[in-house]
């Protein structure tokens, strides 16, 4: 014992494999002594005579038991939770061959005269066999137990169906059968190999073939489904979520090992909503981005903000000498720059300066002073108000942000001589019905005309669809209704909407920025619009609650300025083709006098009427109607 703790502080422990050594090595001298005692007071040998054979051939047989277990074979490093049959297995080799050699010992102090004692014999044997089934059922005890209540957990435990029924199917029982927080219990398993439907799986009937699953689910009455199939590909998975979209159940899956970034993931995961949209996700190279912005000032507005936050992270990962990050709202600014700091930390060497400033972009002097003092190679101008019903609403602040704002950052662009300026826009920028389409719109148009004049920057648009997951978002929305206990609210059971996620999104925003030569609105072809009911009832059932029963769905109307159906305006004929197959050019050979339209607009300032506003920005953008 005193071996094992002394070489302990070569290489920490956990404190347990402490207690276990000192539980073997007291379980082995015990028993083994006690064990001897008894058969050798049996057959009335002196006992007296004895205590020193024993107490030599004991000690011989423990140390050289714990150094097995501790040096060679590592059984005191083994993680106790995953200590299985296997394990025990091989514990019960060493733990024989070692009561062998002990023998071996023990009749070499005896002497060859006293060659296989009966009784010495016997006890060997006795000895080998008690603690060759103790010491590792000792090791298996929370797994027995685990076992022993999940059998009288599962009346209260959820009724489940997995999907395969091969290795990944066994990590989900396995699992099931060890962690607590888990309340499952098996119905079925359902399977496509005809070899296995028909037979058992863990006590459970293995059913199919996968096509059936929802009539599975109603038979087995089920209220979550995990597919566990090791070698599922998108669209096989695809595949499945459609059979699954009308079923009332859950769905969670086994992540594949690319999926997990770390020790603390969980075996068993939730379906992502983009999955449950049944939307391919659009994956973009940024290797050729890293080559561009390293050793570059890149200056970021609206950094606090949904797409403002990723953009920072996604860039500084291509190491630029200075990420400025501004934004007016300090709170969300503030936790995007400690993100930022705590990964410098986590780094050997991080060369990128991180400054973070407060102010809005429609202060000029503001603007000005920021691109002469740190003078911007790159900028990406996220700042913008975006929410469609408060800027119909508050229709001076749109513009004063989004057109007055984007004004004086491209101005300034220009005028500090900086490479390249990215506008985000949105779809709600073609035909616009709202304040916040209209104003983006003219923003657009304000990239432009600097596209043309100017002889030191290249300007270009970004424009894409709602962002899963961005603030003001109807996910975000829903699932807080969902936590509230409903209803959920849709403005009308026939609206659609295209959707990405945000590193998406910004992936396309620095994308562009490659392809840009000047004066283009870049599009993203989203594929297939979404129906904002469906996207309703799949996040409700992915609480495991039914639409309509546990969480109602009202219909309220659609918002001031709000669209029935937004668009893209993609013409895959029409508009021009990029490097990537995903992203096409929309190029406007009108250039609007926006000097001149500027001062129209300040006047606007001094309005208060909103619908005076209103009729007033739709003289400007030609496009935007107030009234829908």
């Amino acid at each position: 014992g005193g071996w094992v703790m002394m070489n302990a502080k070569l290489e920490p422990r956990h404190k347990l494999h402490y207690l276990y050594v000192f539980s073997d090595f007291i379980i082995t001298f015990s028993l083994t002594f006690l064990v001897f005692f008894y058969t050798f007071w049996l057959k009335n040998f002196v006992l007296e005579s004895q205590i020193v054979i024993i107490s030599i051939s004991l000690s011989f047989a423990i140390a050289l038991l714990i150094v097995l277990f501790y040096q060679i074979f590592g059984i005191y490093k083994m993680m106790i939770r995953h200590f299985g049959i296997p394990e025990a297995i091989k514990m019960f080799i060493i733990v024989i061959g070692a009561e062998c050699l002990g023998l071996v010992a023990f009749l070499i102090v005896r002497g060859l005269t006293n060659y296989l004692n009966g009784v010495s014999l016997f006890s060997w044997i006795l000895c080998g066999l008690f603690l060759s089934f103790l010491l590792p059922s000792m090791r298996l005890y929370a797994r027995f137990k685990n076992l022993f209540f999940a059998l009288f957990r599962k009346k209260k435990n959820v009724r489940t169906l997995v999907i395969g029924a091969g290795a990944s199917a066994k990590i989900v029982v396995d699992e099931f059968n060890r962690n607590k927080e888990l309340h499952n219990n098996i119905c079925a398993f359902v399977d496509d190999d005809q070899n296995k439907i028909g037979k058992t799986f863990a006590n459970k009937p293995i059913v199919g073939p996968i096509s059936n699953v929802a009539y599975f689910v109603e038979k087995y009455k089920v209220a979550e489904v995990i597919i566990a199939i090791s070698k599922l590909t998108k669209e096989r998975k695809k595949e499945i979520l459609s059979q699954l979209s009308n079923c009332p159940v859950r769905i969670k899956k086994l992540p594949v090992l690319s999926e997990m970034d770390g020790p603390h993931d969980k075996k068993i995961v939730d379906i992502d909503i983009d999955e449950l949209l049944g939307r391919e996700k659009v994956i973009l190279d940024n290797k050729l981005l890293q080559d561009v912005l390293n050793d570059k000032v890149v200056l970021i507005t609206g950094a606090g903000g949904s797409i403002g936050s990723e953009l920072s992270r996604q860039i500084f990962m291509s190491k630029p000498r200075t990420l400025v990050l501004f934004d007016i709202y300090e709170n969300s600014t503030y936790e995007i720059e400690q993100e930022l700091k705590t990964i410098m930390r986590q780094l050997d060497s991080c060369s990128t300066k991180v400054v973070t400033l407060i102010g809005s972009t429609y202060n000029e002097k503001t603007v000005d002073t920021l691109f002469k003092k740190y003078r911007p190679d790159y900028i990406y101008h996220a700042a913008a108000y975006k929410h469609v019903p408060l800027m119909e609403d508050s229709p001076i602040e749109a513009i004063r942000t989004n057109i007055l704002g984007t004004y004086n950052v491209a101005k300034a662009a220009d005028k500090y001589h900086s490479k390249k300026m990215v506008l985000i826009s949105t779809d709600k920028a073609v035909r616009p019905t709202n304040v916040m389409g209209a104003t983006k719109r003219y923003a657009e148009a304000i990239i432009q005309y600097y596209a043309s004049i100017s002889k030191n920057t290249i300007y270009a648009a970004v424009r894409f669809g709602n962002v899963l997951g961005s603030n003001g978002s109807v996910v975000p929305l829903f699932k807080k209704q969902i936590e509230q206990g409903g209803p959920i609210t849709i403005t009308d059971n026939n609206i659609i909407r295209y959707f990405m996620t945000i590193p998406e999104a910004v992936s396309l925003v620095l994308q562009c920025g490659l392809f840009a030569e000047g004066g283009e609105i870049f599009i993203l072809d989203m594929g297939k619009p979404v129906k904002i009911m469906d996207l309703a009832i799949r996040m409700i059932r992915q609480a495991g609650l039914v639409p309509n029963v546990d969480i109602k769905i009202i219909e309220t109307g659609l918002r001031p300025g709000e669209k029935l159906y937004e668009e893209l305006l993609l013409d895959k004929e029409k508009h021009e083709k990029t490097a990537n197959e995903k992203i096409f050019i929309e190029r406007n050979a009108e250039i609007r006098p926006i000097e001149e339209e500027m001062i129209d607009i300040a006047k606007f300032f001094n309005l208060s009427d909103t619908d005076e506003v209103k009729e007033k920005l739709s003289k400007i953008v030609k496009d935007y109607r107030s009234k829908v």
